[in-house]
């Protein structure tokens, strides 16, 4: 078959031949309609994320649309090493039906950076009965927008996006999220200064997070009855962060981190569909950019607002 491969962790992927893919036990051999090329994706594919396996060659790929032998579309995920989605076939150990009406590129777009923000806020919302005020870190970034917008449907009093594209900020604004520009260092105190969330989504931690930790602390205990859960998602930022002293003894706060292995296997399975449906109604919106086999050096090198998704020749 034709599948996207890495020969080695520092080399670029190619369109080549490949084997196919050992099926699940129970599970079919599925037809490949799309794959995103996630954050993930790259990190996995190149060791730099701490689930890599480090086998080469490999087929990168997280998760994408396929087809089924019946000709259902459906989203797929957990295939096996060296296996990944962006391959003609794949063998998933995960699939849901997609809805009739939905668009399976969004699909395949918005599934894993959605599910990003959408586990911890579901928590979070389980926790506590219902979300107060949720900031999101990084909110201009697609996974942080799909957050901030999945905070509202959720149900949040008041949502906070954080970032620095002032054009992504104008558009979270329309969508009635309250907005804060990271360019502007005061901006982010002076948005807290109304009142602190109860939840923090972080997807790009070092200095940002060390001025959130700031902008958290100021006040001192007057605000301490506040609970704030910090969630650590991603690093685009830095890959480390200072915690002040202070702010853990003047705030009741919890850090923790949300990734592979933060969350157990039936908390997952319960929340995809629901996230699925969300992307399929065009409650959260999935920018992204198509780009077939043949040009899969430039879809590694895509930046932007939108996601790259990887389509057969």
């Amino acid at each position: 078959m034709r599948a996207i491969t890495l020969a080695s962790a520092d080399s670029l992927p190619v369109s080549t031949d490949f084997p196919d893919p050992d099926p699940h036990s129970g599970h079919e051999t599925l037809e490949l309609v799309g794959a995103g090329l996630h954050q993930v994706v790259r990190a996995l594919a190149t060791g730099a994320h701490y689930g890599s396996s480090h086998e080469y060659p490999l087929v990168p790929g997280v998760d994408a649309v396929a087809r089924t032998g019946g000709g259902h579309l459906v989203y797929a995920a957990g295939t096996r090493s060296p296996w990944g989605t962006m391959a003609q076939r794949l063998a998933p150990s995960i699939t849901l039906d997609l809805p009739t009406d939905a668009d399976p590129l969004a699909v395949a777009a918005g599934m894993n950076p959605g599910m990003s923000g959408w586990i911890p806020l579901t928590v979070h919302r389980d926790e506590r009965g219902a979300l107060g005020t949720v900031l999101v870190l990084g909110a201009t970034g697609m996974a942080g927008s799909m957050a901030a917008q999945a905070a509202l449907t959720l149900g949040a009093q008041r949502v906070i996006g954080a970032g620095r594209d002032a054009g992504s900020l104008e558009s979270l604004r329309e969508a009635g999220v309250e907005t804060a520009d990271l360019a502007d260092p005061r901006a982010l105190e002076q948005t807290l200064a109304a009142g602190v969330p109860d939840l923090v989504l972080d997807y790009v931690w070092g200095p940002v997070a060390e001025a959130a930790f700031a902008a958290l602390g100021r006040g001192g205990s007057g605000q301490g009855a506040a609970d704030i859960s910090y969630v650590q998602i991603g690093s685009l930022a830095g890959a480390e962060a200072s915690v002040p002293a202070s702010l853990l003894r003047s705030r009741r706060l919890r850090l923790s981190g949300s990734g592979l292995g933060s969350f157990s296997t039936e908390r997952l399975h319960a929340e995809l569909p629901r996230l699925l449906a969300h992307i399929a109604d065009g409650t959260l919106p999935v920018p992204y950019t198509v780009y077939p086999f043949g040009s899969i050096e430039e879809a590694w090198a895509h930046t932007g607002r939108s996601r790259a998704v990887v389509v057969p020749d």
